[in-house]
């Protein structure tokens, strides 16, 4: 098995020590495993990202010496391709509008709480038709996952992981 980790830092404010954390112990997994480490900035937050929380996190990798494998990859540099994937997840039903405001996810959780339950999505657009929406309002893509059973995930750290 080839092993590549990535830290994927968004460039809105200064590195925290949970980046660091989170940078050092994918570098040391990758470097352990003869394997690749890259760094992808997270920067489609147009309102908050900025150049100055880029070179300071660029700046505080390579002080700590976490030097990346291969070019630094900026994910809005990629936004053609992303779209063109939700769309095609979209068109094949493996994706759906999701058109919640964030009054509507705040009582879910609020419900959730109250409840006892899991917080988490209820799906209330999952099977709607996304012509129920209001025209022009904002929408999320979600992954249309099962509604039954559970899905495994093999975790090669943590082992098998379900949910």
């Amino acid at each position: 098995m080839s092993v590549v980790t990535r830290f994927a830092p968004s460039p809105t404010g200064f590195l925290h020590i949970g980046g660091v954390r989170t940078a050092l112990f994918n570098w040391l997994f990758a470097r352990h495993h003869g394997g690749k480490y890259l760094l992808r900035i997270e920067d489609t937050d147009k309102e908050r990202s900025t150049q100055e929380a880029v070179d300071a996190i660029l700046a505080g990798l390579d002080w700590m010496g976490l030097d990346a494998d291969g070019e630094t990859v900026f994910q809005s540099a990629r936004a053609d391709r992303h779209r063109a994937v939700a769309e095609e997840m979209l068109a094949n039903g493996w994706a759906y509008k999701c058109f919640a405001t964030p009054e509507d996810l705040s009582a879910m959780r609020e419900a959730a709480k109250a409840e006892g339950r899991n917080i988490g999505y209820d799906g209330r657009w999952r099977d709607r038709d996304p012509a129920e929406a209001p025209a022009g309002a904002p929408f999320v893509i979600r992954v249309r996952t099962p509604q039954e059973g559970s899905t495994v995930i093999d975790d090669v750290v943590q082992g098998p992981v379900e949910v």
